[in-house]
């Protein structure tokens, strides 16, 4: 007769903990972090927030409830906002948040403050209203600006749609089929064995001055219309991202060298969408840096002579073998083994040093987020789109471009008290015969 033996106590539980956990890995979702997000944890904090901010302006006062009950109905539909940030001992990693979507409020406070992990129901976005504007914040962590407009035109539309219920019969009442959910990890799909790196981390010129008060955040947009923008450019024979990031340039030059030589660089970072040269619908990071340089050694130059200058300078980087030799250097960095095995705090410590050298390589940064496509069941409910970021180490005053429905907005996001840059930059533009509406949220003193 065979004896049954039983388990002990020890083995039971053993047992219970292993099948808790694997049901734990099956039901909570987690995903790596790409690799330009893998920066963002590390520099975070209040005073460099690292978040971006969206916004959409409709042509009607905001509902606070049916805003919340739009963003209750559209975050499960995005597994990339549905996520909070953990760390490991050797990498952050995402996780399945679950909670409940964070609360809808009112704006009261300066944008593009930093999102506390522990606040917030541990989501890596806010969402925020004021009087006809519906804000997005993002910590860049999650995603650029092509995953975040993603986002809010989807947040918007189920908006619409609870306030005006016969946009349903014209629309349907799921996502858009513009809109893809795609988490795919496009750095490390494209990535191939490289040279060395690629970027500059040689000093810039830096703009200094009195600050602001601590947490205060000057934005000031410029409103111009498209097709006489692209009249100007089509004189000068550049883009209009050539045009502006040359007309920003120009600010500083005259602003802040006053047209004297200088011993740094006035170097201008220029984030380039890589979607479109790799063939890519990701909702994660994808984008590299280039830099518009412009060095002025000699006494004196010419608009003209600065605008070719820059010209060349963004023409010779824009190619796929150059962008593809930059992210492939900084994935180069992730895949080494022994890097790989290097606990988290140690690798905190070393990216922060790398960080520190490549963002005072740069004066300023410059965004174009691009046109702003909307269906048009929804066009006679939106009046514009904003885009701006946050400030960061050693660019107190940065640039981002968006257009919609035949406007060109250039928006300024700035802790200095100083607005020559600002008030430079509209002047050239005005010279240039171009008719420019500035508005601003007052924070400034000069």
């Amino acid at each position: 007769m065979r004896r049954k033996t039983f388990p002990s106590d020890e083995q039971v539980a053993e047992t219970r903990h292993s099948i808790f956990h694997k049901k734990v890995q099956k039901d909570i979702r987690w995903d790596k972090l790409d690799n330009t997000a893998h920066l963002f944890p590390v520099i975070a904090g209040e005073r460099m927030s690292n978040t971006y901010r969206i916004s959409v302006t409709l042509t009607e006062l905001v509902d606070p409830e049916l805003l919340q009950q739009a963003l209750d109905i559209v975050l499960p539909r995005f597994d990339g906002f549905n996520l909070r940030l953990r760390h490991g001992v050797f990498w952050y990693y995402f996780e399945e948040n679950g909670k409940p979507a964070p609360r809808v409020e009112e704006e009261k406070k300066f944008p593009c403050r930093y999102i506390r992990p522990n606040k917030n129901n541990s989501y890596l976005f806010r969402v925020s209203y004021y009087k006809y504007r519906i804000n997005l914040e993002v910590f860049h962590v999650l995603t650029d600006g092509m995953g975040g407009f993603n986002f809010i035109r989807e947040l918007t539309y189920q908006y619409l749609r609870l306030r005006h219920p016969e946009l349903i019969a014209l629309t349907g009442d799921s996502l858009s089929s513009g809109t893809t959910l795609n988490r795919e990890d496009s750095f490390m799909k494209n990535y191939k064995r490289t040279s060395p790196k690629r970027y500059k981390t040689q000093k810039a010129y830096l703009i200094k001055g009195e600050h602001f008060h601590n947490g205060e955040f000057g934005v000031m947009h410029g409103y111009i219309k498209l097709h006489e923008l692209k009249a100007v450019c089509k004189q000068y024979g550049v883009s209009i991202n050539e045009y502006l990031v040359s007309s920003y340039i120009w600010s500083i030059y005259t602003e802040y060298l006053h047209g004297m030589p200088s011993k740094q660089p006035i170097r201008v970072a220029v984030p380039v969408n890589l979607r479109p040269y790799f063939n890519s619908n990701t909702t994660k990071n994808f984008f590299a840096m280039i830099s518009a340089e412009f060095h002025p050694v000699n006494d004196s130059y010419t608009f003209e002579e600065l605008l070719k200058i820059v010209q060349e300078s963004l023409r010779s980087q824009l190619n796929s073998e150059h962008l593809e030799q930059i992210f492939s250097y900084n994935v180069s960095n992730q895949k080494r083994w022994y890097l790989k095995i290097v606990p988290l705090p140690l690798k905190n410590l070393a990216m922060r040093h790398v960080y520190t050298q490549s963002a005072l390589a740069n004066t300023t940064t410059i965004t174009n987020v691009g046109v702003i496509e909307i269906a048009e069941p929804y066009k006679q409910y939106i009046e514009q789109f904003h885009a701006f970021l946050a400030i960061s180490k050693g660019q107190h005053i940065k640039g981002t471009v968006c257009t919609y429905n035949g406007t060109l907005v250039f928006s300024f996001s700035y802790d200095l008290v100083d607005p020559s840059v600002q008030r430079g930059f509209f002047r050239r533009l005005a010279q240039d015969g171009l008719h420019i509406e500035i508005e601003s949220n007052g924070v400034h003193y000069g």
